[in-house]
């Protein structure tokens, strides 16, 4: 089970709404498996059917984790017009250039179906080596 926050589910939907209709994107920080902070993020790629995090506020991102003793509890993103589960482009950048092994096989995978964006569909999945997907029943508390 993935337990998310009430104020964290709402900031990555006011987000994802803020970008449509490119993809939105951003990082979860947790400590000891619960959210803490939403990371809200630029979507590098500006696109409507991938992201890339932005390098620059990865880097700096990555730092406050560290300082601060969190963990990457969740990397997330939209989906403007369709399912939220990882596309085949979702599960190849998940693993390292070699095509075998998870980046971060410790993180979720956050997916957020705009398609109906009164409605917003959070789904939680992990990728791990060889881009195999298992999903994670979410929970908004």
């Amino acid at each position: 089970m993935f337990e998310i926050d009430r104020g964290s589910f709402d900031e990555m939907v006011e987000h994802g709404r803020a970008g449509f209709p490119n993809e939105s994107c951003g990082l979860l920080a947790g400590k000891e498996g619960r959210a803490v902070k939403f990371f809200p993020m630029t979507n590098a790629d500006a696109s409507p059917v991938t992201y890339r995090l932005d390098p620059t506020e990865h880097n700096a991102v990555m730092n406050e984790m560290d300082d601060e003793g969190w963990d990457l509890l969740g990397i997330f993103h939209t989906h403007t017009h369709s399912e939220a589960y990882p596309s085949k482009t979702d599960r190849e950048r998940a693993l390292w250039p070699d095509g075998t092994q998870a980046m971060f096989p410790e993180s979720f995978y956050l997916i957020m179906s705009l398609s109906d964006r009164e409605n917003p569909v959070l789904r939680a999945f992990s990728i791990a080596d060889a881009g195999e997907v298992a999903e994670e029943d979410v929970m908004v508390s």
